[in-house]
């Protein structure tokens, strides 16, 4: 009706335009146009008609819940307190000032840490970084914590998926983590935390935050980013995966999520090898028919990440979250397709995620001649999602796809529901489904968002995201993403 009216007005006012031309041919031009102009209807804003609209209202139709639902999940290892605050004003406060930047894989003083942020926030890019000092880290930590504006949040993305989960009433969770009195603190009530991974002093992470065109001296930001760095031990060497594991019995959890193994990276070879093989022996312990998911996160060692996916470890779990930095890696680590490409440009090529998540799940997922449990992988980035499955072992995936792509949406932009003037639908209109073989052309509709493919036994659900403009706060959004695509998926028992 409303629509009917405004196309009402909008011919009643060029009828009117009309008439003055036709009286009055001799009107300067000048004058017709700012008649014309202070008569013409405002624009109208994105809402319900734009394709930001149709796309939330025909998720909002699609996100249903699985038939067989979770009842309790348990979630390990890594889990952390957040500080988030400014870098530049963190460094000012350690009386730093902008010198040249420098990459240092491990931080081992204040300097380092400068040149570092530095480095990373003149080219807009995230990084995380372990800090090798114990006591030159609690001071800069203590700084930071006092600083105005500074803020506490959960941090670890076992803690977030656990925090994440816990949003749902009905939900039993179970934290295995280094829990220290903050973080203890700011879990929901619905975490239960055992009482073997309480400990006296939290593991904080410093989140060094700066915005878009933030300048510091002669440095300016080309991107808002984060520069993340920690003198983590117990993340570090995984101190509570026995701890997790044991606790299980009890509990008897109906899924399992299992993270923090790129926290290993500043560890030696030796321990990383040795406690890979511990992990694998962990997991085996877990009983058949309960699924493991296993959420990756940044990392810059290629052999961690080569043992990771050779070392028995991806068999071993049932299903892989992962964004585009980290798939991308992965394929480089392990020489898959695409592994010559040294970085994305721009947005991930849809082909060649594609291409890159079939070789994963056809090399070491479960097939008929492969006992392997691996049969998902959740992928995300920040214009779309694609959820990848073994054909026959899971279920409600369109429902699961959509809710983890609207979730990205709502917490970025901290909406209980997706709000269609804050954001952007800016995924590609149309892709190829592979590179490596023929493809096929799929063009994306608003009014039916997933799209899906096949190839050789595993289905392909793919959802644009609708990219919040202004995002509030955008750490741990992957893990949101993540629990949240778990949360309306439903797993097929073994047959």
């Amino acid at each position: 009706m409303a629509l009917w009216r405004g196309s009402a007005y909008a011919g009643f006012l060029a009828l009117a335009v009309g008439c003055v031309l036709l009286l009055e041919p001799q009107l300067p031009s000048l004058a017709l146009r700012s008649l014309w102009s202070s008569l013409q209807l405002a624009p109208v804003p994105p809402g319900p008609g734009s394709p930001e609209g149709r796309l939330a209202a025909a998720w909002d139709a699609l996100i249903v819940l699985p038939a067989r639902r979770w009842r309790r999940v348990a979630v390990g290892v890594n889990a952390c307190v957040d500080v988030v605050l400014s870098g530049v004003k963190l460094l000012q406060a350690l009386g730093r000032s902008p010198g040249n930047g420098k990459d240092h894989t491990i931080l081992h003083s204040r300097n380092d840490l400068e040149e570092a942020f530095v480095h990373f926030m003149g080219k807009g890019a995230a990084a995380e970084r372990f800090f090798s000092d114990k006591e030159a880290f609690h001071d800069i930590a203590q700084i930071a914590s006092e600083l105005p504006g500074a803020q506490h949040y959960v941090g670890g993305n076992a803690a977030l998926i656990g925090q994440k989960f816990a949003t749902n009433s009905d939900l039993k969770i179970l934290l295995c983590g280094p829990v220290g009195p903050k973080l203890h603190e700011l879990l929901d009530d619905n975490v239960f935390v055992p009482p073997e991974s309480l400990q006296e002093a939290d593991e904080f992470h410093l989140i060094l935050e700066y915005q878009a065109g933030e300048e510091w001296g002669r440095l300016k930001a080309p991107h808002a980013n984060r520069f993340i760095f920690s003198h983590d031990l117990s993340n570090g060497a995984m101190n509570m995966l026995e701890v997790f594991v044991s606790s299980l019995e009890e509990f008897q959890p109906d899924l399992v999520v299992l993270s923090g193994l790129h926290m290993m990276e500043g560890q030696s070879k030796e321990l990383q090898r040795k406690r890979l093989l511990e992990v694998v022996t962990s997991i085996s312990d877990i009983p058949t028919g309960i699924p493991v998911h296993l959420e990756l996160a940044s990392m810059t060692n290629k052999e961690l990440m080569r043992s990771i996916v050779h070392q028995q470890v991806f068999p071993a779990v049932t299903s892989l979250g992962l964004n585009e930095q980290e798939l991308l890696f992965l394929s480089q680590a392990a020489s898959g397709p695409h592994s010559s490409l040294s970085s994305w440009n721009g947005v991930p090529d849809v082909g060649m995620v594609s291409d890159i998540l079939f070789w994963i799940l056809k090399e070491h997922g479960r097939s008929k001649s492969r006992a392997s449990d691996l049969t998902r992988i959740h992928f995300h980035t920040l214009v779309y999602h694609i959820l990848a499955t073994v054909d026959g072992h899971w279920a409600n995936q369109l429902a699961a796809v959509a809710a983890g792509a609207r979730v990205a949406g709502t917490q970025a932009c901290a909406t209980e529901a997706i709000d269609a003037n804050r954001v952007s639908l800016q995924a590609p209109h149309e892709f190829m489904t592979s590179h490596s073989e023929v493809g096929s052309r799929i063009v994306i509709n608003p009014n039916e968002p997933v799209a899906e493919w096949h190839r050789e036994g595993i289905s392909f659900h793919f959802t644009p995201v609708l990219v919040c403009k202004d995002p509030i706060r955008t750490v741990g959004l992957g893990d949101a993403i993540s629990a949240e695509g778990l949360f309306y998926s439903e797993v097929r028992p073994h047959s």
